[in-house]
């Protein structure tokens, strides 16, 4: 199967700081970014006491379910257009499921209004282009699986001829 977005992409944008304070269980102080970033991206944890590496990775939790959520959530638009399985990863589908994991994070976010919010906003769109590539009006890109590439001259199909010289020697 392939990911849509991986965890070290996630600790790039929107990165750790955002992360740790939309993923710490409400029970918690915000994870310490560079804790999240350093599980985020494998890297070893022999600078933080066990209690802190367990909150750590109850907020890595909660990332990796937002991911698998927006995984799942663009795996049922790709396969109304027969998409699945993706042979290889697109960049505007890791767009996608970065806008995506990142809304579902931000669940209870308080802001400025829905129609001013980037996050929503970045949601919307990425729904917006799910849809489109379901419908079979936008493609993945140049490699995409689906699309049928055309010159945009009319194309002419005909049957075979009824009468050529094959069939008429006879006569």
């Amino acid at each position: 199967m392939t990911l849509y977005i991986t965890l070290p992409e996630l600790a790039d944008r929107p990165g750790p700081e955002e992360l740790s304070q939309v993923a710490t269980p409400r029970r918690f102080h915000a994870v310490d970014a560079d804790l999240l970033d350093a599980m985020l991206r494998g890297n070893p944890l022999s600078d933080w006491t066990s209690e802190e590496i367990e909150i750590g990775a109850q907020a890595l939790d909660v990332i990796v379910s937002a991911v698998n959520d927006a995984q799942a959530y663009i795996d049922g638009f790709l396969q109304q257009r027969g998409y699945l399985p993706l042979q290889q990863r697109y960049g505007i589908v890791t767009g996608w499921a970065r806008a995506i994991a990142r809304y579902l994070l931000h669940k209870d976010r308080l802001g400025p209004g829905e129609d001013k919010d980037p996050i929503v906003r970045d949601y919307r769109d990425a729904v917006k282009f799910l849809q489109l590539t379901a419908d079979g009006k936008f493609s993945l890109g140049q490699d995409d699986p689906v699309a049928t590439p055309s010159s945009g001259a009319p194309q002419i199909a005909t049957s075979g001829r009824t009468f050529s010289l094959d069939t008429l020697k006879d006569f």
